[in-house]
């Protein structure tokens, strides 16, 4: 695929770029949770959650945007194809669902002297986790939903990229318009009620879905596969704008995409207070609002003219490690940071981002020297 000549050994630098930044949100966004759960508890410290984390919602979709730059369109059977990317998966999949539930244990065991351990982090609990990684994730394991997600795009991969070999810029656009509306659908089942819709038997679904039926009109179209889909167009038919103009779209368009996801989930709390389910509507990363920031940076990195680095690609190589082994760290870096550096929650969350990140990438870099421990990274 021609993406451009900025490459160092395969490397595309922009999307080097493209790879550190939205790992490093992701890292942000979980350095938010402790202080989002203050909700009424700690208002301000909730509010510092909420900003931070609302800012930062594009991390997922750009990862997913990512895979549909590098690996479409597939040029393999589907097998070879397979065989290639579950390997790279699942391998570091069983490999960490089992390591960070003992790390877990260590630490949480270690942090309750008084043995006032959580039932979520006891021996029993953590054995258990040893094969119920097969079901789902746990606590432990938290951001590995991409991971089982990530699947079954790649699943689906080789059957999407035989349409777009013979697709015309016409049908994709075409499609990218259904999936278009679907950012909408979480919206839209919001103020049904306010409409008069009661629902099906107490399923508040809609377009088909109810208690025995979970895919619905837009089920096909909507979800991660569009953001596969948009970056693969982005790149066979790029914008080619100016600087002004990128940026002129792309800042009044990340601003709003913030401002809904701001103010929508504060709001969200206030009338649901304590109802989980209606407060993650506005940080769907298949929402609109969250659509809107993804596009806006997609399109202003995509924009840069990055000089290939073998820094920049070495680190950007690692990142996918850094996601898989993060989580804990944050866990510890929340800990050190909020007991021993007394400033505003606003100011702890970025901090402990870095010194995440920064952690991360140090053990991730040593184990990428192992040839066997290169395995469970990715």
């Amino acid at each position: 695929m021609e993406i451009g000549k900025e490459t160092v050994k395969g490397h595309i630098a922009w999307v080097d770029v493209l790879r550190i930044v939205a790992c490093f949100l992701v890292i942000v966004s979980h350095s938010c949770d402790f202080f989002v759960g203050q909700f009424d508890d700690n208002r301000m410290e909730f509010l510092s959650g909420v900003s931070w984390g609302s800012l930062v919602r594009p991390c997922v979709p750009l990862f997913v945007m990512i895979s549909g730059v590098l690996l479409l369109p597939i040029r393999m059977d589907m097998r070879t194809f397979y065989a290639r990317r579950m390997k790279r998966i699942i391998i570091p999949l069983v490999f960490w669902s089992i390591l960070l539930p003992v790390l877990y244990y260590i630490y949480v065991s270690m942090v309750n002297p008084d043995n006032l351990v959580p039932e979520e982090h006891t021996l029993a609990a953590t054995l258990t986790k040893f094969y119920t990684f097969l079901f789902n994730f746990s606590y432990d394991t938290i951001p590995f939903w991409y991971l089982y997600m990530l699947i079954g795009l790649y699943l689906f991969m080789p059957i999407l990229s035989a349409w777009l070999a013979q697709a015309s810029q016409k049908d994709v656009k075409c499609f990218l318009g259904i999936w278009f509306f679907t950012l909408f659908i979480p919206y839209i089942q919001l103020i049904a009620p306010a409409l008069g819709y009661t629902g099906n038997y107490g399923n508040m679904g809609l377009f088909g879905v109810c208690d025995w039926n979970p895919y619905g009109t837009f089920y096909y179209f909507s979800g991660f596969l569009g953001y596969i889909v948009l970056a693969h167009y982005l790149v066979k038919y790029p914008l080619n704008w100016s600087w002004g103009k990128t940026l002129g779209v792309a800042v009044p368009l990340f601003l709003a995409g913030y401002l809904i996801t701001l103010f929508g989930f504060i709001t969200m709390q206030q009338a649901y207070p304590g109802n989980y389910a209606y407060l993650e509507i506005v940080w769907y990363f298949s929402g609109i609002n969250v659509f809107l920031m993804t596009f806006a940076v997609f399109i202003t990195i995509q924009k840069l003219a990055v000089r290939p680095s073998a820094f920049l690609s070495k680190v950007a190589s690692l990142t996918f490690g850094v996601y898989l082994c993060h989580f804990i760290l944050v866990q510890g870096s929340y800990d050190l940071v909020y007991t021993y550096l007394p400033v505003p929650a606003y100011l702890q969350i970025p901090v402990i981002a870095v010194l995440t990140f920064c952690i991360s990438l140090a053990v991730i870099w040593l184990m990428s020297q192992s040839k066997l421990l290169r395995k469970v990274i990715g």
